[in-house]
């Protein structure tokens, strides 16, 4: 793999700008560790101050090493890092970690240092990693370029290692990127990389995780982020790791935030402030975490076992008691524990006493671990065609003894047949960990986690990427006529969407009573009368809606009360008339909507619709455009799916035509992004399978610019 940032994060020489002798501050620090991790690369301390450090000769400058330099590691205050930039840039500095602190962070000038850094590394083409960043730690080339005490190396220890495939780790914080390293180290989890973004003025998370994604030593990837910067490129990472299925593990926080969305549809109003980064995770098949011991013990399973062919779970213990706790969690996550036919029950009793059970879970008791019934009840397992997955609960606690032999589990692991977890409801032992290991094996000692982790590998053993948005049905047209007025009433959306080529019912909006004649011929009884103003958003609150209407004298009273109804409640609004047309037929109430969320852009929603759409907030989101096969799997996730399936003898929705209006309705608003904020049909009558869906109320909401 040839990337730009190979240089970055292979490089052949390092500068440590700021580096001191006082290994217990961070530029000593840093120093240390790159050494302690024996790397193979030409060390140059800069600093002005010293002649030496470490028996390394220091320099007063930059440009007074002479020779070419990959990565600069800036540890100075943050009043002279961009001088320092400016020297390295002029020396010929490939790239730059800046360790320092005190810029965006802080506001103010500080914010606009950090602005002049960004400026440099465009100018220039130094790549630049920070401020405010912990650094990078690339196990693979032994490059430590961190002060983060998580990659020192203790005289002696021998590292546990229990995965031949490796995690990489991007996060914007350090401190809990290498955290997350600090725990795979500690689980026998093995590592390619851990790099922090610190501030990102120019590299981002999403770079990082391109890199990452690309690189050939790297199996799955551990991500934390807070917010994506470099968007298009961690959108193009996205969909690569999915193209080649490199599992990503994704922690987004800042999901708390502290006020509301401004909107004006409930489209919007319900997003959140993290609905469009799950509905991106969601595209790509990211598997979301929002627990770092959930996170590792999710990384742990991907690590050591293959994906499963379905969701049966065999739970194989020594103690009855943990085993149903076992059952519980993965039954709680929505995984079957299937009794086992008659035959094989018949062979696992052979190997264990008369009291354990082979029903499922299989309590081999404590006599199966030294009688081998725990070994040969996982060796069978492991090739029936019953089970998709096994997980072992037993005691590890033991500082002698082993419950497994190595030859004997060695190469039923390595088989990879279907996945294998091992859970220890005693404090794991480091004896019974280092043994284990050999096999392949991480121990777990968190069930719950446990529980979610299976589930996690499950759902993506099913993930297939969503095929793109493709050509649409809607004709390419200008909507700005529609779009001249500040505010869209019910009317001027509906006049927006049937010009864009969504197909509406025929209305007629009535604007004097003479009108009303010709508006019943056209549309006919059974009817329905709206008032229409663009200061109206709720119309049935004010007493602004009237259905079922069947006779010629009701649309006529209907009429007079809308319009007094509406200058009783409303005196200040803007009236346009009446909208008239025609009762729709009986149908499943959804919403159908879009938002466009500051970072990702559009979005497309779909719902339980009608008035209770923000009572049961039963919606899913995901990046616009989208195609009707991924509009169909949209309506799939929603918990109220059975209801258009047919549920409890009713008959099945059209889903086919309701998932079409999704598609074209996000072609919309991806297509008109600078123009559409919001688009919301609520509700979208669906009506039996063949007979299509009707849109009964549409609001369009104009992008303001800023």
């Amino acid at each position: 793999m040839t990337h730009p940032l190979d240089t970055f994060f292979a490089p052949a020489s390092i500068a440590l700008i700021g580096a001191s002798r006082d290994h217990e501050k961070i530029p000593g620090r840093l120093l240390a560790m790159l050494r302690k991790n024996d790397y193979p690369g030409k060390i140059y301390p800069v600093n002005p101050n010293y002649a030496d450090i470490d028996g390394l000769t220091c320099y007063k400058s930059i440009a007074e090493i002479g020779v070419p330099i990959d990565l600069a590691v800036i540890m100075i205050p943050a009043r002279a890092v961009l001088p320092a930039l400016e020297q390295c840039a002029a020396a010929g500095v490939r790239n730059a970690v800046i360790i320092s602190s005190g810029f965006a962070e802080e506001g103010g000038d500080s914010a606009a240092m950090q602005s002049a850094i960004a400026a440099l590394a465009r100018r220039t083409g130094m790549r630049i990693s920070g401020p405010n960043a912990e650094g990078f730690f690339s196990q693979m080339q032994r490059v430590a370029a961190t002060f983060s005490p998580a990659v020192d190396v203790k005289p002696g220890v021998v590292p546990l290692v229990a995965t031949t495939k490796r995690i990489g780790i991007v996060a914007q914080s350090g401190g809990i990127g290498f955290a997350y390293y600090h725990r795979a180290k500690a689980l026998g989890i093995a590592v390619s990389y851990v790099v922090s973004s610190g501030n990102e003025s120019d590299l981002g998370a999403g770079e990082f995780l391109d890199y990452i994604v690309r690189d050939g030593s790297t199996d799955m990837i551990l991500l934390f982020i807070e917010g994506i910067r470099d968007v298009d490129k961690f959108l193009v990472a996205a969909r690569r790791a999915a193209e080649i299925r490199k599992p990503v593990i994704v922690t987004k926080v800042g999901r708390s935030g502290a006020g509301q969305r401004a909107a004006a549809s409930h489209t919007a109003s319900m997003a959140g402030w993290s609905a469009a980064y799950d509905a991106v995770f969601a595209t790509y098949g990211f598997i979301v975490s929002n627990d770092l011991d959930e996170a590792l013990t999710i990384a742990a399973v991907l690590t050591s076992n293959p994906l499963p062919k379905g969701d049966r779970v065999a739970v194989v213990t020594v103690s009855g008691g943990a085993g149903i706790w076992g059952t519980d969690a993965v039954a709680l996550q929505g995984l079957q524990v299937p009794e086992l036919s008659e035959p094989i029950q018949a062979e696992i009793k052979a190997l264990m006493p008369s009291y354990g059970t082979a029903r499922n879970p299989i309590d081999v008791t404590a006599q199966g671990v030294t009688s081998g019934g725990l070994q040969k009840s996982v060796d069978l397992l492991t090739v029936s065609d019953e089970i998709d997955a096994i997980l072992v609960v037993l005691s590890l606690s033991s500082e002698v003894r082993k419950p497994f032999k190595e030859p004997e589990l060695t190469p039923v692991l390595a088989a990879q047949h279907k996945p294998v977890v091992f859970y220890s409801y005693t404090v794991p032992s480091e004896f019974a960990r280092r043994e284990l290991a050999k096999s392949g094996v991480v121990v777990l000692s968190g069930l719950t986690h446990v529980g979610v982790a299976m589930r996690r590998l499950v759902d993506y053993a099913k993930f297939t990427l969503p095929s793109p948005a493709g050509d649409t049905r809607l004709p390419a047209r200008d909507l700005s006529a529609h779009l001249l007025s500040p505010v869209l009433s019910e009317a001027d959306s509906k006049a927006l969407l049937r010009a864009a080529g969504i197909a509406l019912p025929d209305e007629v909006l009535v604007q004097d009573k003479s009108e009303l004649d010709a508006a019943i011929a056209r549309v006919g009884f059974p009817l329905v009368m709206k008032i229409q103003s663009p200061d109206i958003a709720h119309k049935s609150e004010i007493g602004g809606v009237r259905v079922n209407i069947t006779t010629k004298g009701e649309v006529f009273l209907a009429f007079e009360a809308l319009l007094n109804n509406a200058r009783k409640h409303r005196p200040e609004a803007k009236i346009q008339g009446v909208l008239v047309g025609p009762m729709a037929g009986k149908g499943i109430e959804i919403i159908v909507g879009t938002m466009t969320d500051q970072t990702f852009g559009p979005m497309v929603m779909v719902g339980l619709g009608g008035i209770t759409t923000e009572l049961f907030r039963d919606v899913v989101y995901r990046p616009a455009p989208v195609s009707a096969e991924e509009a169909g799997a949209m309506l799939a996730g929603l918990r109220a799916a059975p209801l258009l399936n047919g549920f409890r003898g009713a008959a099945k929705a059209d889903v086919l035509a309701l998932a079409q209006l999704i598609a074209d309705i996000s072609v919309l608003a991806a297509r008109h992004a600078g123009e559409i904020a919001e688009i919301e049909l609520n509700p979208v009558l669906v009506h039996p399978e063949g007979q299509g869906v009707t849109i009964v109320d549409a609001l369009v909401v104009k992008l303001i610019s800023p």
